[in-house]
């Protein structure tokens, strides 16, 4: 139905580059440039395209300990594109994706964006989702970290608060293939706060990003980072993978560097962009309604999460958002000390204060 009806409208597309940039209803409202980056980055074919899918398809009958909660066409294919259409690589990832939700259960449980605790974060600006993609069609997330008021938001409903708005953006089959960009910005995040990371929690959320979700991620980039974010990752490096490791980028209070992989112009003011400061409840008000500041009740809802099963939470949980300060990424020029300790036990955190 809806699909099909837009195939006249691009008709004349299966004849652009030759019959290599055939359409499927798969491929309806990607621009030409998008298509064409398709096959020679992730070697889509859009004459095989149905064959690919249905071989990963033909593969859940190996995983019967998973439940796989939706395995339509459109689904399968952003698997495959995270995969470079790798059908193995692919299906691996389609079961990871819904092994993490069956082991995780609280996590996905009334998984949508009026969720008390999900909805305090993306009050909070976790995550800042810019509005326009930078020069390659990435999609750009931001994290101000100082902005983690403990005693309001878990690191638990944080990463639901950034799954859930990656689930909504992937729904766009050009970030399916373009991909996305994190720019994570420390200024102020106090020894304290990183003293409340722990390897579990750090551990769920790889898991969660790296392992289980069908995004393309072109860059992790961390700027304004002190001593013991370094020291956090050297922890963590283990756990990552070597595409990973290759493509996050430690910047301190070097922003030319971050210029290089990312254009000013579509940077906000606090990263030396020249676009305004970033505004903190851009992406909650597209999740939540434009009221999405009211203290009382939130009756808008624009999301729902499709892919796992509901379950009915008493969760009724206080949530006046409390007025947010933007995170200046603008720090007194220093050298960053590098320091390695602690040990990596999973119910320690990871930098203990004394």
């Amino acid at each position: 139905m809806g699909p099909v009806s837009l195939l006249p409208k691009y008709q004349k597309l299966s004849t652009w580059k030759g019959d290599s940039a055939k359409m499927t209803h798969l491929q309806a409202g990607l621009s030409p440039e998008t298509i064409e980056k398709a096959r020679l980055e992730l070697n889509e074919n859009p004459d095989v395209l149905h064959q690919d899918i249905q071989q990963v398809r033909d593969m859940i009958i190996t995983r019967p300990d998973i439940g796989f909660l939706r395995t339509d066409d459109a689904f399968i294919l952003r698997f495959l594109r995270a995969r470079k259409f790798h059908q193995t690589d692919a299906f691996r990832l389609l079961a990871q994706y819904f092994q993490y939700r069956q082991l995780n259960l609280d996590m996905f449980k009334n998984f949508k964006a009026d969720d008390p605790g999900i909805k305090r974060a993306l009050i909070d600006g976790f995550p800042g989702v810019l509005e326009n993609r930078d020069h390659y069609g990435r999609k750009i997330l931001l994290l101000f970290a100082a902005n983690w008021d403990q005693s309001r938001n878990s690191f638990t409903d944080i990463l639901r608060a950034i799954l859930l708005s990656l689930e909504v953006l992937i729904e766009d089959p050009e970030l399916q293939i373009n991909g996305f960009i994190l720019i994570i910005d420390w200024s102020n995040f106090s020894f304290k706060q990183a003293s409340k990371l722990t390897p579990s929690i750090l551990k769920l959320a790889i898991e969660g990003l790296q392992d289980s979700f069908p995004a393309r991620f072109g860059g992790v980039h961390f700027v304004n980072q002190p001593w013991y974010i370094h020291a956090l990752y050297t922890l963590i490096k283990p756990f990552l993978k070597d595409k990973t490791r290759k493509r996050i980028f430690l910047h301190g209070n070097n922003l030319n560097s971050l210029h290089q992989l990312i254009h000013p112009e579509f940077l906000p003011s606090e990263f030396g962009g020249t676009l305004p400061p970033y505004d903190m409840g851009t992406w909650a008000r597209t999740l939540l309604g434009p009221d999405y500041s009211d203290e009382n009740d939130y009756t808008h809802t624009s999301y729902n999460a499709m892919h796992v099963k509901h379950t009915s939470s008493n969760l009724e949980r206080e949530c006046s958002p409390k007025p947010m300060k933007r995170s200046q990424s603008v720090v007194e020029a220093g050298t960053l000390k590098h320091e390695e300790k602690g040990e990596n036990e999973n119910t320690q955190p990871l930098l203990a204060l004394d």
